[in-house]
């Protein structure tokens, strides 16, 4: 993730490799020059009680990865599964697609771009929630 740069609200917050960084009271702007630095802007971190949908548990699984709360390693297999079980419900050329870059992301590692990957499948997700027969 080198060459990342984050444009920050007043008081916006932002965890960077595990550590919460708190903006001022200005716009401001930084420049991530680290490869592979885990950054998480907290406005867009799913919450555990957040996390009550499939997609949403699997986005959840892949912020806990890029946060260090669970290990990459032990949780590469779950995280195919999750997504594999996905594969199963959203089969249109886009969302197969964006499973793919989710999939291809985590076999390298890669767990920003995993989730930002995974997050593009929320409003589809919500969609498909709406026209659920009652």
């Amino acid at each position: 993730m080198s060459g990342l740069v984050l444009k920050l609200a007043p008081k916006e917050r932002v965890l960077v490799n595990g550590a919460v960084i708190e903006n001022g009271d200005r716009r401001s702007r930084l420049s991530i020059v680290t490869p592979d630095a885990n950054i998480l802007r907290l406005r867009d971190a799913i919450r555990p009680d957040e996390a009550n949908t499939p997609v949403r548990r699997v986005c959840y699984a892949a912020q806990l990865i890029l946060t260090g709360d669970m290990d990459p390693e032990e949780d590469r297999l779950p995280m195919l599964r999750r997504i594999e079980e996905l594969s199963q419900v959203f089969t249109d050329p886009d969302s197969r697609a964006v499973l793919a870059e989710a999939t291809d992301s985590l076999l390298s590692d890669n767990h920003y771009r995993c989730l930002k990957a995974l997050r593009t499948l929320l409003p589809r997700e919500e969609r498909l929630m709406a026209i659920r027969p009652s």
